[in-house]
């Protein structure tokens, strides 16, 4: 993701391209990530002042009860994927050089049958600055979370940043079953003051994670959704993306529920094509986000209500760049779940879909499966639902 449009802060490791693909690497690597061609590095590696070193967390889900508690990611040592020789200590192959991936490269979640996520570092990007937070109940259709952050690739600690707020923001969300007084106006509304408040903890935790010496703040975006049965009340800052994606034969359309925060939202406003505003000049450049120097983190919320089958997915723009119409988006989940039914399968087939077409921006997609029908449109109104 690029930069918020009020920020001009330059990348703190160079790029540079290796002599032996033409890969970019970074000014401070002793191998090239892609064909492990030996570099002399030009700048020594950061060191950022990091509160969290985030080791890869999954929630679990325990008799249909959303659970908090979590297991820390076994990182056992493994060979080589290029060669299968021993890695070493400062995590590259001790044979022929490769860089191994980090846990935090690429993960997976799933609390319970009918709700996963992928994330991913991409191909060109030096570090993964997305993150996912999840959690379910067990029974199918019955409630789950979604939270995508997008760490602002120009920010220091915006990797680690992204998933604390992530983190933060989803154990509101479980922490919170708001009840309306029954009609589903209510419910919504409840949702979404709850989604304001995750909102609130998810920016408290980014400036957590920000250095205090920092003149570079972390960043990142933030969306996340909640389904509860036939109700989905969503909510975002910045460019990441809600999507509600019938399955092919149902009545309704795809939809793209949330609404971008950034510039290139503002030319569509104005009436420029979405094509064109999206290829244009600070095409993702965001007008709001979460950090200690945000302008304003409250997010815009909706809901609409769902009878039929789909899928909720949440994303960053590592996935929407090379899909944004949703009618697309329902087209190519279609194809990949033919051969990739179940939630995780499909969050990994479409990241792996994304790293095809180039992988420049690092991939999330969080996905919940609903076996319903869309019936009604709630349109997401600012502020509100």
């Amino acid at each position: 993701m690029t930069e918020p449009a009020t920020t001009d802060a330059a990348a703190t490791v160079g790029q540079l391209t290796c002599p032996g693909c033409g890969a970019e690497v970074a000014s401070d690597e002793s191998f090239c990530e892609g064909c492990g061609h030996v570099l002399t590095p030009t700048s020594s590696a950061p060191t950022p002042d990091r509160t969290l070193e985030a080791p890869i967390t999954l929630s679990r889900s325990v008799r249909g009860t959303i659970v908090t508690d979590t297991e820390d990611v076994v990182s056992a040592a493994r060979p080589c994927a290029s060669c299968n020789g021993v890695v070493g200590a400062d995590g590259y192959c001790q044979t022929c050089g490769m860089k191994a991936p980090r846990e935090r490269d690429h993960y997976t979640e799933q609390p319970s049958s009918w709700v996963a996520a992928c994330c991913d570092r991409g191909i060109r990007h030096f570090r993964n600055e997305d993150a996912t937070a999840t959690a379910s109940d067990a029974e199918p259709g019955s409630r789950a979370v979604l939270v995508v952050c997008d760490g602002v690739s120009t920010s220091r600690d915006s990797d680690v940043a992204s998933l604390a707020g992530a983190r933060a923001a989803r154990d509101v969300l479980v922490a919170n079953k708001p009840a309306g007084i029954g009609v589903t106006a209510s419910r919504a509304a409840a949702v979404a003051r709850a989604l304001e408040a995750s909102a609130a903890r998810a920016n408290a935790a980014v400036i957590d994670n920000t250095a205090p010496d920092s003149d570079n703040f972390a960043a990142c975006t933030f969306v996340a959704a909640v389904i509860e049965q036939d109700l989905i009340v969503f909510g975002n800052v910045g460019d990441s993306r809600v999507y509600w994606v019938p399955d092919l034969g149902q009545p309704d359309p795809a939809v793209e529920l949330s609404r971008d925060d950034s510039v290139a939202q503002e030319r569509i406003t104005s009436g420029v094509s979405r094509e064109e505003a999206e290829a244009g000049p600070q095409a993702h450049a965001i007008t709001k986000w979460l950090g200690r120097d945000s302008p304003d983190f409250v997010p815009r919320t909706g809901s609409i209500t769902v009878t039929g089958s789909g899928w909720l997915l949440v994303c960053s723009d590592g996935l929407w760049n090379y899909m944004s119409e949703a009618a697309g988006l329902q087209k190519l989940v279609t194809e990949l779940a033919v051969s990739h039914p179940e939630p995780l399968p499909l969050a990994e087939a479409l990241v792996q879909w994304a790293c095809d077409q180039g992988g420049k921006d690092n991939v999330s997609v969080a996905l919940a499966r609903h076996t319903g029908r869309l019936t009604e449109h709630d349109n997401p109104v600012e502020g509100e639902v």
